[in-house]
């Protein structure tokens, strides 16, 4: 059998993109092995009827409703190549499976680099984020920790006064931050520290302490940070898709690539992180796009 759509990715993304192809009766392969990058998040926000769900939950209940229809198949398998036909897709698995489709999505999201210091690991997730608008809420009125080594964290640090207002913000080194920028933050008694970070330090994934290359150590009950992100497409040698600067796949507004045939939804082609509601969107705009593009091929033929 060819496949309508092969859907890469199991997220948000891409398992919105399944249901609604699904409901439109299209035959769907989903390869997703289970390899969420959220997964260390204790629960997850900002979408309307989920808020505080865990991501374990929301895959379960998502797969619960995305394989109510009989055209929809989920493969728990890994792809490890992807080749362009005359008409479509041929995806090859690491267990030795071949499926051919007619269009692809990449929702494969990113890959989470964490920041190579003591503590982050067991901390991250739990009293460690990177989200305002995720864990802000839980955060709030807390003793907070902002460590960003980019000028971005100006605008970080003024989002999360809306939170709270005991924050101390690190650039983990000099000239990050301009002289006028350092005063707007300091006259809302922000502190702006160019220290090294060596360390974090806590128990049952709640921090307690950040400590510094010099010796010296500041007591915290919370923080953001700021991870480093990459696309997990990974064929771009085999497709030739075009990518953008921070080397998420170039989708127009329908989630359409430069190649033909070739669709992506999600972080994957943003390039850095979103909400699942944000994510889940662009899935369903990215399916809706491809089954129209199916249907205007099947009138042409």
């Amino acid at each position: 059998m060819i496949y309508d759509c092969a859907i890469i990715g199991g997220g948000p993304a891409g398992l919105n993109a399944a249901l609604v192809l699904g409901r439109a009766r299209r035959n769907v392969a989903l390869f997703d092995h289970n390899k969420p990058r959220n997964a260390v998040t204790h629960a997850s926000h900002g979408f309307l009827t989920r808020d505080g769900v865990t991501p374990a939950e929301f895959r379960r209940v998502a797969y619960e409703e995305v394989l109510m229809y009989p055209s929809v198949e989920h493969h728990p398998v890994e792809v490890t190549d992807i080749r362009k036909l005359n008409a479509g897709f041929l995806i090859s698995t690491h267990e030795g499976e071949q499926i051919q489709a007619r269009k692809l999505l990449f929702a494969s999201g990113l890959q989470e680099i964490l920041p190579d210091i003591p503590g982050v690991r067991n901390l991250y997730g739990k009293s460690l984020f990177y989200c305002p608008y995720c864990d802000g809420w839980e955060l709030r009125d807390k003793s907070l920790f902002v460590l960003f080594d980019h000028p971005r964290v100006f605008h970080l640090a003024k989002l999360l006064y809306n939170w709270s207002r005991d924050l101390i913000v690190c650039t983990n080194g000099p000239g990050i931050l301009t002289n006028e920028q350092k005063q707007i933050l300091a006259s809302r008694d922000i502190v702006v520290s160019e220290q090294s970070v060596s360390a974090f330090h806590g128990s049952d994934g709640k921090l307690r302490l950040v400590e510094f290359t010099d010796g010296s150590s500041i007591e915290r009950t919370g923080g953001f940070i700021a991870p480093k992100w990459v696309p997990r497409a990974g064929f771009q040698q085999e497709l030739g898709y075009a990518v953008n600067d921070l080397g998420g796949i170039l989708t127009d507004e329908m989630g359409k690539s430069t190649v033909p045939g070739l669709f992506a939804a999600g972080e994957v082609t943003t390039g850095f992180p979103s909400q699942l509601i944000v994510a889940a969107a662009a899935g369903s705009i990215a399916a809706a796009s491809i089954n129209l593009e199916l249907t205007e091929e099947a009138f042409s033929s």
